[in-house]
């Protein structure tokens, strides 16, 4: 029988190769499973799902093999790579519509199988190796995204998790200061919870040996009896009693809940880069922290750099929650340092936490998703309702809503720490969609307002002859050299005068406006003058002749805003002005000045 144990509190798995017919077969896979699970130290989840993906192929072969008792990796009859490209073509047939479990199982045996094909003295026959190399043959299926936490419910995270930090900070701090306090309790008495601090933080094998000496619970004296609540059972009181004096000294799961929060509010990364943070991940500053972070999943890492937060450091009750990674990153190197060194794990890592396994202490990583340490378990030790479905990676998509608010729907800056294609994947929905759209919407309505309310300022004849006054140009942005040169001619563009004809929103810096006179109309630094005013009715029948000869689309799409805006300014004349401008045009014979490429287009 094989045994594989897992990283969580209580669990050890085990592998019976004589359930099965392919008895070599399964010895094989399971050493690789025993191993890898020991060099990598597998959360139990991880653990246990390598374990259903070796049962379920172990139990294929059986069933479909023949000749299985024979069937090993090293050899080539029976064909295994013909059973596990098999296995993995039935594979999503027993699983629902889009699961993305048959694509996990057949990653995780090909892992085991390509673990196997290294080892240089466990050789794999056939074509396996050649399998491992190439693409798998599997989709990973489809599942629906999770929506982000509210704002509130994230707020209410925010500040359980900051007073939960507080909490643990002075508890494990105040827990070593009374282990500094005591002394061996084989000299100074096991009554003492400072003499049994002291040894559980000092001694290997400690809390075996205070659960040996500890009295029956109904014998407990009061200064142990004292430190749990008054309804214990007296079964495993001994045990209760000690797993809380660890908890005086070291982090556990639920604790790490709280940091993993936190650090995830504080960074906007993922829960997978917060906690495979270590000591050799971040740099400090003096008013920074850089912190490396890795996504093994895409296998990528990424350098970010935090400031510290505003209120001093020594700030025992700060008002509101301190998002400050570097003072969360020091308080989490600080609480876990202890723990590291007695298990010789170099560099230290952040999320380390300590739990009694039957009588033992047990170190060991971080497990977001244990029995009665996950989120579920720990909103509900802190009595918190939150709608929707308890999963961590809700609060990094919270982030990447903030995130899209910032800066306004831009995909190219939300997807700054992965690909836009996962962004469209895995974020770009729910509200951040919905910010996205509406930025979009917005900026498009903007958009055309402007265009709508760029065009001419119309000035009358006595408006004109205000302009002469001190500081008159000041409200139409005109110096008094520009004022010269609108009321004496030199800036006349034909329908309308122009402010700077070098500076066209139409054409480049310094370039002469390349679409005068035939967009003045719907320009900004167009004014139009009395003296205008002939030109301007040239022009508005010259639209209206162009009206007649183009579809109603085309001349909406090209002339409809300066058809909109000459009608305006006409508008602001009286009919007596309009009327001595038609009269000048017949007596003069004055006609449109329009450039060549301007008649080309009304004649086509």
């Amino acid at each position: 029988m094989t045994a594989c144990e897992g990283n969580g509190d209580k669990v050890v798995f085990t592998l019976d190769p004589t359930h099965y017919t392919c008895k070599i077969l399964v010895d094989q896979l399971a050493d690789e499973w025993v191993e890898l699970a020991a060099a990598e130290m597998w959360s139990a989840a991880t653990v246990r799902s390598y374990r259903s993906a070796v049962v379920l192929f172990c139990e294929h072969v059986d069933a479909t093999i023949p000749h299985a008792r024979s069937a090993s990796l090293n050899q080539t009859e029976p064909d295994i790579h013909f059973a596990v490209t098999e296995w993995i073509r039935l594979l999503p047939a027993t699983f629902p519509p889009g699961s993305r479990t048959p694509a996990w199982h057949a990653g995780r045996l090909r892992t085991l199988i390509a673990r196997r094909i290294e080892h240089p003295d466990r050789p794999v026959a056939g074509h396996l190796p050649g399998w491992v190399n190439g693409a798998l043959g599997l989709r990973r299926g489809h599942s629906s995204e999770l929506d982000e936490f509210t704002r509130a419910d994230k707020k209410v995270l925010v500040r359980a998790a900051w007073a939960d930090h507080l909490t643990i900070t002075t508890r494990i701090r105040r827990g070593w200061e009374l282990a500094r306090s005591g002394t061996d309790p084989a000299k100074g008495g096991w009554h003492e919870p400072a003499n049994l601090l002291w040894a559980i933080a000092h001694q290997d094998g400690a809390c075996e040996e205070i659960i040996r000496h500890l009295p029956p619970w109904r014998d407990m004296p009061a200064s142990l009896r004292d430190l749990l609540p008054a309804r214990v059972d007296a079964r495993s009181g001994q045990r209760i009693l000690v797993r809380f004096l660890v908890r005086q000294l070291y982090l556990h799961n639920l604790d790490l809940q709280s940091y993993r929060i936190l650090l995830m509010a504080a960074t906007g990364r993922s829960a997978e880069e917060v906690v495979t943070l270590t000591e050799d991940s971040v740099e400090f500053g003096s008013r920074s922290v850089l912190i490396d972070f890795t996504k093994g999943r895409a296998h990528a890492q990424m350098r970010q750099a935090f400031s510290t937060g505003g209120e001093p450091a020594g700030a025992l009750h700060p008002s509101t929650p301190r998002l400050d990674a570097a003072e969360l990153i020091r308080t989490l190197l600080e609480l876990s340092r202890p723990l590291a060194e007695r298990a010789g794990a170099d560099p230290v890592p952040l999320f380390l936490k300590a739990s009694l396994h039957v009588h033992s202490l047990r170190i060991a990583p971080f497990d977001g998703a244990q029995d009665g340490g996950n989120l579920a378990s720990w909103l509900q030790a802190h009595d918190l309702r939150i709608d929707g479905p308890a999963d961590i990676r809700r609060l990094r998509k919270s982030g990447k809503v903030e995130k899209a608010i910032a800066f306004k729907g831009r995909v190219s800056d939300i997807a700054d720490d992965h690909s836009e294609e996962v962004f469209r994947g895995h974020y770009a929905h729910g509200t951040t969609l919905r910010v996205i759209s509406g930025n979009v919407i917005t900026a498009a309505q903007r958009r055309w307002f402007s265009k709508a309310l760029e065009g001419p300022i119309v000035l009358s004849q006595d408006a004109e002859q205000s302009l002469t006054e001190p500081g008159s140009g000041d409200v139409l942005g005109l110096t008094r050299e520009e004022i010269e040169d609108l009321r004496s001619g030199q800036l006349d563009m034909g329908v309308s005068s122009c402010k700077d004809p070098f500076a066209s929103p139409f054409g480049r810096p310094g370039q002469l406006c390349p679409v005068a006179p035939t967009r003045c109309l719907e320009c900004r630094n167009a004014f139009v003058l009395p003296s205008n005013l002939p030109q301007l009715l040239l022009f508005a029948d010259h639209l209206v002749g162009l009206q007649l000869r183009l579809s109603p689309r085309h001349f909406h799409a090209l002339w409809g805003q300066s058809r909109v805006n000459v009608n305006e300014a006409l508008n602001a004349r009286t009919d007596a002005e309009i009327a001595e401008a038609r009269r000048q045009i017949a007596d003069e014979g004055l006609s449109l000045h329009l450039p060549l490429a301007a008649h080309v287009e009304f004649d086509a």
